[in-house]
C-alpha cells in the first residue's frame, strides 16, 4: 500500500481531470471523428490513422472512467478494509486491462500469434519484458494474469502515477512506483526485492529491465554515455533492438528468496505504439503482433553479481536474435473496418 501522503492531492486533481475530459470527448465526438474522416481523406490515408486515434482517444477515457467507477464501487463494498481492496482488486485490474486490449486490438484491426504460452504456469515466477510501446503494459495483462490467472506484482515507473486507475488499484495491490530520480536508490532497490517475498504459485513479480521505451535515438544515446565503461558499452552495443538492462532491480530479484524460473516475454510489431505521433502515421495498423515467451529454469541462473549480469545479458542477447526475425510486414489494404 502506498504510503505517498501527496496522492490524495493528486487524485484530486486526476480523477476530476480523467472524468471530464470522457465527458467532453463524448460530446465532442459527433462533430470530430467526422473531421477525422475528412482529414483522413484529405491526406489519403486508407487505413484512417487519425480517426483510429481518435477512437482510441476516446476509449482510453472510456475505459479509465469505467475502470474509475468500478474502483469507487468496489471501495464501498469493502469499506475501505484494505486486505479485502487488495483481495478483490485483481478481478477489477483483469477487467481494465482486457478492456484496453479489446478496444486497441479492434481499432487497430491487429492480430496476436503468440509462442511459448505452454510455458507461462506454474508460478512463482519473475517476469522480465521488453519494453517498446505505449502499450505493451497490457501484453503481460492480458497473456499472462488475464490468461493463466496469474497475479503479477508490477515494478513501474513513478510518473504512470497520474493515470488515476493505475494510482488507486496499482496502490491496493503489491506492486512498486519506482523513483527514478536518484535520491534514494537503496531504498528503490530494496522495495522491488521485497515483492519476491512470500510467492505462490499462482504469482509473479514483473519487471521492464531495459527502464524505458527502446527507441534507435535513446539507443544512440545510451552507447554514447556508456563509453566511459568499456565492458558495458561493448554489451549494449551487441543489442539492435534492445537497450541494455539497468541492472539494479533485474539483479535484486534474481538475489531474493524464494528461487524462481525468469519468463521473459519478447514482442514484435507494437512499435508503431511508441508515441501518438507514431500511432498517428498509420504503421501500426494491420499488424501481427509477435509475442514469444522462453523460461529459464530457477536452478539455471548463476550466483554472484556479476555471473547473473552475464546471464542476464545473455538471455537478452537471446531476444535481440529473435526480434532480428521478426520484422512486422507491411499491411495490405484495403484493411477491414475496426471492430
Amino acid at each position: 500500500m502506498s504510503a505517498d501522503p501527496s496522492r490524495y492531492a493528486r487524485r484530486a486533481v486526476t480523477i476530476p481531470a480523467m472524468m471530464l475530459g470522457f465527458v467532453f470527448a463524448l460530446a465532442l465526438a459527433p462533430l470530430a471523428l467526422p473531421a477525422c474522416v475528412l482529414v483522413d481523406l484529405a491526406r489519403r490515408r486508407p487505413t484512417m490513422p487519425t480517426t483510429r486515434l481518435a477512437g482510441f482517444f476516446v476509449s482510453y477515457l472510456f475505459t479509465e472512467s469505467i475502470g474509475l467507477v468500478q474502483l469507487f464501487a468496489l471501495w464501498l463494498a469493502c469499506l475501505g478494509s484494505k486486505e479485502r481492496l487488495a483481495r478483490r482488486a485483481w478481478t477489477v485490474q483483469r477487467r481494465y486491462v482486457g478492456m484496453h486490449m479489446w478496444f486497441v486490438e479492434r481499432l487497430f484491426s491487429l492480430r496476436f500469434h503468440v509462442e511459448g504460452d505452454e510455458l507461462v504456469r506454474p508460478g512463482p515466477l519473475l517476469v522480465f519484458v521488453r519494453h517498446s510501446s505505449i502499450v505493451d503494459t497490457i501484453i503481460p495483462g492480458v497473456f499472462i494474469a488475464n490468461r493463466h490467472l496469474i497475479e503479477l506484482k508490477y515494478v513501474l515507473k513513478k510518473e504512470l502515477l497520474v493515470d488515476p486507475c493505475l494510482d488507486i488499484a496499482g496502490n491496493w495491490l503489491p506492486n512498486h512506483f519506482v523513483a527514478r530520480d536518484g535520491s534514494d536508490t537503496d531504498g528503490e532497490i530494496a522495495k522491488v526485492r521485497a515483492l519476491k517475498h512470500g510467492l505462490a504459485e499462482n504469482q509473479g513479480v514483473l519487471l521492464y529491465p531495459e527502464g524505458t521505451r527502446f527507441s534507435s535515438g535513446k539507443r544512440t544515446r545510451s552507447l554514447e554515455r556508456l563509453k566511459a565503461d568499456p565492458l558495458a558499452h561493448e554489451r549494449a552495443s551487441r543489442l539492435v533492438h534492445l537497450l541494455l538492462p539497468r541492472p539494479g532491480g533485474a539483479l535484486a530479484l534474481l538475489d531474493a528468496a524464494p528461487a524462481c524460473d525468469v519468463l521473459f516475454v519478447g514482442h514484435s510489431g507494437l512499435e508503431g505504439f511508441s508515441s501518438f505521433k507514431e500511432i498517428w502515421s498509420g504503421r501500426l495498423t494491420g499488424r501481427t503482433i509477435h509475442i514469444r515467451f522462453w523460461r529459464e529454469r530457477a536452478d539455471s541462473i548463476p550466483a554472484g553479481r556479476d555471473e547473473q549480469l552475464a546471464w542476464l545479458q545473455r538471455c537478452w542477447e537471446r531476444m535481440d536474435a529473435w526480434l532480428s526475425t521478426t520484422e512486422p510486414e507491411s499491411p495490405a489494404p484495403p484493411l477491414r473496418a475496426a471492430g
